[in-house]
């Protein structure tokens, strides 16, 4: 017998002669691995295996599957997880059509969800879902904010035709308008769509002064090249969903200049050292690029690792109240998750309540520029 196996069987015997039971803390990962959102959920996947073993002496058992951006896998996988898995928790997905779809099956079975998409529920549907994004409405606070200041007047739309796309349509027009910018026009395509012509003629010809595009992961290029070969010569924004170097792989230099809306994370060494967030971006960062290499960050294993300081802080106050595997325990990181408070994250600081399943505030978004290929803070 080895010296840590006695010592692990000391540790045992100790924790069960003070009547604490070990007990596994079962997470449930939907992501999407393969199909259009694959570029988000494969960073999300790496992340996952740098999460730690064990939370508060209880062993994380960790079950990771891929919804192939398809709803309905997401529907069969959440239901696994709830029926045969028993997990405490299910994670995901990054995908927003996906992430709702998941909601619901927790909803109906008590499970809580920390989505990884900033997936909007109707009203009183989110009991048991809270994000790890920020929400549209936050980011779309710091694009207006850099719009006015760099002048625009009139902004057009290019987003998806699903619920990520729409969000950002309801979220993002009313701040426009508020602010004095004109809005319109709007031309939707889907994910899978390889060519975006008819709506980029119109945009061109329409000419507003800037373009929002509502796109994710590599899929977010392939617009923005079609607006620039069409001779769209005006400034292109792009939301946190393409906040990875996807969209500059795939774009090249025909996306030099663009501005793209994230969270701290992405830009841990450029934050100023008033940063709230600076430390535990630069850790996370840290952490995931001496395992992926230089530049391997993005917005999605931001999130992924800010759900383990989220775990980390929610499971002790769950245990006190019940035991991993029972409906008591996923009640009890639920009203954790309400009650923990303020919490730093590598995204910003996050503040979830009874009434808050978002808990970020507006000036979380970080705008940056692509230059040179690379990310900058603006």
């Amino acid at each position: 017998m080895t010296r840590y196996s006695i010592k692990a069987l000391a540790f045992a015997a100790a924790l069960a002669a003070s009547g604490t039971a070990l007990a596994d803390i079962t997470i449930g990962v939907v992501a999407p691995l393969t199909g259009p959102a694959s570029g988000l959920g494969i960073p999300v996947g790496n992340q996952v295996k740098l999460w730690p073993k064990e939370i508060d002496g209880q062993k994380l058992n960790v079950i990771v599957m891929d919804d192939a951006t398809d709803p309905t896998n997401g529907v069969k996988i959440a239901k696994k997880f709830v029926a045969e898995d028993k997990v405490d928790v299910i994670m995901g997905s990054v995908a927003t059509p996906v992430a709702a779809a998941v909601a619901q099956v927790a909803d109906e079975s008590g499970t809580p969800q920390l989505s990884w998409s900033p997936v909007a529920l109707p009203a009183g549907k989110d009991k048991w879902t809270f994000r790890m994004p920020q929400s549209n409405a936050v980011m779309g606070h710091a694009v207006i904010e850099h719009m006015k200041k760099e002048g625009v007047k009139s902004v057009g739309f290019l987003g998806y035709a699903d619920a990520y796309g729409e969000t950002w349509l309801n979220d993002f027009k009313p701040q426009a308008e508020k602010a004095g910018i004109k809005f319109g026009p709007v031309e939707r395509f889907a994910r899978a769509d390889t060519s975006v012509t008819g709506q980029a003629l119109k945009l061109v010809s329409a000419n507003p002064d800037a373009i929002l595009v509502v796109a994710s992961g590599s899929g977010a290029a392939m617009p923005e090249m079609a607006l620039r070969e069409r001779g769209y010569k005006g400034k292109i924004y792009q939301t946190h969903a393409a906040a990875t170097r996807d969209l500059m792989r795939v774009g090249g230099k025909q996306v030099e200049g663009t501005f793209v809306v994230s969270g701290p994370a992405v830009l841990a060494e450029q934050l100023p050292d008033g940063n709230t967030s600076k430390k535990e971006a630069i850790k996370f960062v840290q952490q995931y690029e001496k395992a992926y290499g230089p530049g391997s960050r993005n917005q999605f294993a931001g999130h992924a690792y800010d759900s383990m300081t989220v775990m980390e802080k929610a499971v002790p106050m769950a245990l006190k109240k019940a035991k991993p595997g029972t409906p008591e325990f996923r009640a009890a990181l639920r009203d954790a998750f309400e009650t923990m408070g303020r919490t730093t994250l590598a995204h910003g600081v996050l503040n979830w309540t009874p009434a808050d399943h978002w808990g970020y505030a507006p000036e979380t978004g970080v705008m940056m520029k692509v230059t040179n290929g690379e990310f900058k803070v603006e």
